[in-house]
């Protein structure tokens, strides 16, 4: 982490957890490639699940970020002791949070779904999936809990194992689960959810050997733990704003549902189908930023500039190269994508194809704004990212979207998106500027 050369060290970090964050998004498409074969109204249920699932990956990888920016920081500073403390308490955290989710799941999915619309099919398969997704949370929780952990060592490349098997289960298990195939119940979108989990527990189990046999740096026996204050608030300093800021979005996403239900039901799919697709361009640049935050959180307590300065510009150019081929892929194959993928009907058609085509042009901006927030992150100054995201998702997107859908129309919308990104872009590179003042500056190599 503080002799390697840094882009040698950004891609052997990074590259594993790009691979298989890449198979995610995959399998995330082809989740919903499978569920579209069934009917419109159980894609537009999963895409109504969405925010929800959103809200589990906020917590669980908030929760992550602040245990990755302490124990890299311990690794550094050679505090061995503190590092395992972190990791131990990281882990009892996860597990309260997948408890609290499996509540939700029990006693709210129904009541989600029937405040968003009043379609019975809807509702039945939106509840079934949820009510599956929440009560086995302990997959995802625990899955990017021990990633995170194996992630702050170096060692990335077990998470690419563990991800892709995990991914690749789930890609086997959709088909055979949903429609009934070799002799098993056709279970429909429930199936979906169910491959889903088994795909993670799987990959929690991988994640978990990998920790106790392959990862020596760190101790994660919880053999008479006891929950540690100090710990814990320094894992939530910097993972608390993180877990804000991407739960943001799902109440971005939970009212732009909201907002385009008033048009239509195939509006809101379109808008689910989106984020499927772009999460095959995001998922790649957050591989990558998983990468970054422990090398600048390792060379922050290390206190080498010139290693932090060079990850950041090296980060923002591979971010950016990334979200521009996205752009391209959007602009030149969105109908392409909607029928190929999803059996898109030609009303799907006419709202997706604009909806695609404009959206992605905030793809140009992203880049550089989700690589700044995750300097903010291993910088501990989460804050930052959390003012962005509420400035982007909140104050912008909700707000504009809803007064293009009233003004001018369905496609207006969608420029909502773009207009937001440009914000963000120039509120990041303000407090990325300050950030660089205070706290980067002033480190002697």
């Amino acid at each position: 982490m503080g002799t390697m050369p840094v882009p040698r060290l950004l891609v052997t970090m990074s590259l594993p957890m790009m691979i298989s964050m890449l198979v995610q998004a995959l399998y995330n498409i082809v989740d919903s490639m499978f569920v579209a074969k069934l009917c419109e109204e159980a894609l537009t249920a999963v895409s109504l699940a969405f925010p929800i699932q959103t809200l589990m990956i906020s917590v669980a990888s908030g929760t992550g970020v602040g245990i990755n920016a302490l124990l890299s920081r311990n690794l550094g500073e050679k505090n061995f002791e503190s590092a395992n403390q972190a990791a131990r308490n990281g882990i009892f955290l996860s597990i309260l949070s997948c408890l609290l989710f499996a509540v939700f799941g029990i006693f709210g999915a129904h009541f989600f779904f029937t405040v968003q619309t009043n379609d019975p099919r809807i509702v039945h398969y939106g509840t079934q999936y949820l009510t599956i997704i929440c009560v086995l949370s302990v997959g995802i929780f625990m899955q990017i809990t021990f990633e995170r952990l194996l992630q702050s060592t170096g060692n990335t490349i077990y998470n690419m194992i563990t991800q892709g098997t995990g991914a690749i289960i789930n890609i086997i298990l959709d088909p055979i689960l949903i429609f009934g195939l070799f002799g098993m119940p056709k279970l429909e979108v429930a199936g979906a959810a169910i491959a889903t989990v088994i795909g993670q527990l799987i990959a929690v189990a991988m994640s978990f050997y990998f920790n106790i046999k392959k990862n020596p740096e760190i101790n994660i026996n919880m053999m008479k733990f006891r929950p540690h204050g100090k710990t814990i608030s320094t894992i939530y300093k910097v993972g608390v704003p993180s877990i804000i800021m991407q739960s943001i979005g799902s109440v971005m996403t939970f009212g732009m549902n909201r907002i385009l239900l008033m048009f239509s039901s195939t509006a809101a799919a379109v808008f689910g189908v989106y984020f499927k697709l772009q999460s095959f361009i995001f998922m790649p640049v957050f591989g990558l930023n998983n990468g970054l935050i422990p090398i600048i959180a390792y060379n922050y307590g290390a206190r080498h500039r010139k290693r932090i300065i060079q990850t950041i510009k090296i980060s923002v150019l591979i971010a950016v190269s990334i979200m521009t081929i996205g752009f391209l892929i959007f602009q030149i194959l969105p109908e392409f994508m909607l029928r190929t993928l999803f059996d898109a009907s030609n009303n799907m058609v006419s709202i997706g194809v604009p909806a695609l085509r404009i959206i992605s042009l905030c793809f140009m901006f992203a880049g550089f704004g989700i690589v700044a927030g995750s300097v903010f992150q291993a910088l501990g100054n989460g804050v930052y990212s959390l003012i962005v995201s509420v400035c982007r998702q909140l104050v912008v997107i909700l707000p504009a979207a809803y007064i293009f859908a009233k003004v001018f129309g369905l496609n207006m919308v969608w420029w909502s998106f773009a207009l937001a990104e440009l914000v963000s872009l120039i509120l990041s590179a303000f407090l990325l500027k300050r950030i660089y003042r205070e706290k980067i500056k002033p480190l002697e190599d």
